[in-house]
């Protein structure tokens, strides 16, 4: 059968083309007709896997297709301008000030409970702070003063890395049992490894090096949330997740040649607008409150989504065996990421007219009246839509790319059956002759 067949090819710089020329007239029928039939198998196979592809493609592109209607914009929009009805009128604008004043009640009442679960029996939080402070101390508390290292009072809870209220915080405190320093970046960015001289806060076994690295460094934490012991609930704090990373971050080679360190100083010890663990839960209370609209509008619009759905599969398939969920669910489709960038946009013209309006001129005003958590669900719609639709483009390329190959294949299948019809014919003439003279002799 090789010898019948020649292999032949020509290529270019993006395409490669393999064909072969059978010579039917040298070869055995009966061969030739099981080559061809294997051949015709084997590209039957090859089409029947691209069917399969590109049914879950076109199952994959309805997905990434937008196919919201009138209804569905009209539900977006108008819960949208709900939202920001609710923003406007209970929600208010955003106030640091009230947020600190919350977080101060919390943080007095949780230290306070802290100190009360390990033995304190007063009521007064000085007493606490003193208290915890007694019980639970740190090694690295205090052995800057008097070095000379550009660390003071008011800076030290961010300089200290045993003070961060992270992993890293953590990490330093058990580290600093082990190898008897502590861990310092004063405001000029400079790194420091500080000896411990109080060698009596130093675990003496292994075990004790963890207790003390972890449970004494929890309460001596909660120690200083409210201040010291001299300015109890409203004085210096430690500082929060944010501000710890910032400050973990400004440590790196690098970094810490660049004016960063200095800024985190300024923001952590300025007394007017101090930035601690107290101001972070602060800006978290009012961006809680600012969630709640945004939290509504995104029920909404999910359920709205979710029964429309639900009821149009229902009515088609006329049983719940049949629904496909995937078309309900309200998660991960174009449709619905369409509707929540409508609604969240409207939610936020809205809301930008709003204040407007009620800052009259004032830019201060105006910003403190601005939903920053719609902002950032807005930001976060507009990315999913443009991840959407690369995926889209991505997954028609793929379909294209799949056609142009079946197309390849019915035409390569086209050419086999062609060898097949001279095969045929061949027979056929070969039976008529084989008649014909059987006709003669008789």
């Amino acid at each position: 059968m090789n010898s019948n067949k020649n292999i032949f090819s020509e290529e270019n710089d993006d395409l490669k083309v393999e064909y072969e020329i059978i010579n039917i007239e040298h070869s055995q029928d009966e061969e030739i007709k099981k080559y061809v039939q294997d051949k015709i198998q084997n590209i039957d196979s090859a089409i029947d896997i691209n069917n399969s592809k590109l049914q879950e493609y076109n199952k994959q592109l309805k997905k990434f297709t937008n196919q919201a209607d009138a209804i569905d914009y009209t539900v977006a929009i108008s819960s949208g301008i709900l939202a920001g009805i609710i923003d406007s009128f209970f929600v208010g604008s955003f106030s640091l000030g009230e947020g600190k004043a919350w977080s101060n009640h919390k943080v007095n009442d949780f230290v306070m409970k802290i100190a009360k679960n390990k033995g304190y029996s007063k009521n007064r939080l000085k007493g606490a702070i003193d208290f915890l402070e007694d019980k639970f101390k740190i090694p690295s508390d205090n052995i800057w003063s008097g070095k000379n290292v550009n660390i003071w009072t008011g800076s030290h809870h961010l300089d200290d890395l045993a003070h961060h209220t992270t992993p890293i915080g953590l990490i330093a405190s058990i580290v600093s049992q082990f190898t008897e320093k502590a861990y310092f970046q004063n405001r000029f960015g400079e790194n420091l490894c500080l000896d411990i001289t109080d060698k009596g806060l130093i675990g003496n076994s292994f075990s004790e090096k963890i207790f003390a690295g972890t449970v004494n460094w929890f309460y001596h934490l909660v120690s200083d949330m409210s201040g010291s012991n001299k300015t109890a609930g409203v004085g210096m704090g430690i500082p929060g997740p944010l501000l710890s990373l910032a400050k973990e971050f400004s440590m790196l080679p690098g970094i810490n040649k660049t004016s960063l360190p200095k800024i985190l100083n300024n923001i952590f010890t300025n007394k007017k607008n101090r930035f601690d663990l107290r101001a972070e839960l602060g800006v978290l209370h009012q961006l809680g409150k600012q969630a709640i609209p945004v939290i509504l509008n995104e029920i909404l619009v999910r359920v709205f989504y979710f029964f429309s759905r639900f009821i149009k599969e229902y009515k088609e398939k006329e049983n719940f065996k049949d629904i496909e969920w995937e078309n309900v669910l309200p998660y991960k489709n174009r449709t619905l990421t369409r509707m929540l960038t409508i609604s969240s946009g409207t939610f936020l013209a809205f809301d930008l007219l709003d204040a407007g309006i009620r800052s009259a001129g004032n830019w201060g005003t105006f910003a403190l009246r601005v939903n920053f958590v719609n902002v950032g669900r807005f930001t976060v719609s507009c990315y999913n839509e443009y991840k959407m639709e690369r995926e889209k483009e991505k997954i028609e390329k793929d379909i294209l790319e799949l056609y142009n190959q079946q197309l390849s294949l019915n035409n390569i299948k086209l050419s086999y059956n062609i060898v097949g019809m001279w095969l045929s014919t061949k027979e056929a003439i070969e039976n008529i002759d084989e008649i014909s003279n059987n006709i003669q002799k008789s």
